[in-house]
Formats: structure tokens, sequence, C-alpha cells
């Protein structure tokens, strides 16, 4: 009867043991590699806007996001964009092959913006979340045939996993939901100003 026991102890380790080693080696890389393919670009775009000077207050947030098709596209913050909003107009700009040097969104547009923000809502931020950027990309894509099919290329989107080194505010958190990516971030705040005034 001990030995009985005693095989069956093995026995039933030798299986646990035998599932662990074949999940670790035959299913974990598939599961976790396309969230390992977006964090370090993510945190090399972060780190790249901090040497260009390009963050925001002193803040350098960077993220990434794998299109599906091995392509990785980057963004980070800047005084105008948050890098949620950067990341997806690049993401759109590449779907769509859409030149870097042709821009989606005039000056004029996201001026406008800015202003409503801060002279008739009282915000203190400047730069545009993920919500704001595609409210000002529908609007600048009644005139901009560039801009309209950039918008059309946002439902290829869905599925995709991102990768943000920061918390993103809710505007960008609402944005990507409603795109419909897989959204992992570094547990960083995007502001030094964590309260409401």
């Amino acid at each position: 009867m001990v030995i009985l026991d005693i095989l069956s102890f093995f026995l039933i380790h030798f299986i646990i043991f035998g599932y662990y080693i074949c999940y670790s080696t035959l299913i974990l890389p598939f599961i976790r590699k396309p969230l390992f393919l977006v964090v370090e670009p993510a945190r090399t775009a972060a780190i790249k806007g901090r040497e260009r000077g390009e963050g925001n207050e002193g803040i350098f947030c960077g993220a990434a996001i794998d299109l599906g098709n091995g392509t990785i596209v980057t963004g980070n913050n800047s005084p105008k964009f948050h890098a949620a909003s950067s990341l997806i107009m690049h993401a759109i700009k590449h779907l769509a092959e859409i030149p870097d040097k042709i821009k989606l969104l005039p000056p004029n547009i996201v001026d406008s913006v800015r202003n409503l923000k801060t002279k008739v809502l009282n915000e203190k931020t400047l730069s545009l979340d993920l919500v704001e950027t595609l409210i000002a990309l529908s609007i600048s894509a009644t005139g901009n045939p560039a801009a309209q099919l950039a918008m059309e290329k946002l439902e290829k989107l869905q599925g995709c996993e991102v990768h943000m080194t920061h918390i993103p505010t809710p505007g960008d958190e609402a944005g990507l939901r409603r795109l419909g990516v897989n959204l992992t971030s570094d547990p960083n705040f995007s502001t030094k100003d964590l309260f409401i005034s």
C-alpha cells in the first residue's frame, strides 16, 4: 500500500511538472510574444523623446503598437499630443501608407481645440488626449482626403497589442478601449498633477 502511495505521489508530480514544462516552453511564448514585442519599443520611444526634448512639462512618455503583421509603430508625448495620440496617428498613417511629411491635423484645428480646453473649459493641459485627437481628425477629414484615408484605417487597430510607459489618462484610456486594442502599461503617472483642483 505504501508503494502505491509513493508511486501515485511521484506520478502526480511528474504529470504536473510535465504540464508546467510543456506550458512554459510550448504555449507561454506564443501567448506572451505580442506583449513582449511592444514593451521595449515603448520604453525606447520614451527615452528617444527625452533625448530630443519632446516631452511635456518634464515628463516623457512612450507608446508602441504591434500592427499584427510584425510591424511595430511607436509614439511619444509632446506639448501638443499625448503619447497615445501620437501612437495612433503614426499607426494609421503607416497603415494608410501616408508619408510622414503629410500632416493629418492642420495647426488651426489643433490650436482651436487647445484654446477651447484652456480658455473655455479651464483645463491646465494643452496637449490633446486620444479622444480629442480623434475628434480633431474627424474634423480634418472633411476637407483633407489623407485624413479621411487614415480614419478608415482606425478599425484595423482592433485587437492589436499596445504598451504605454505610463498609466493612460481617462481620455487616452477611453479612446484606446473604443478602438478595441489590448492595452498594458507601466505603473508610472503621466502627470505631476495628481489632484483635481
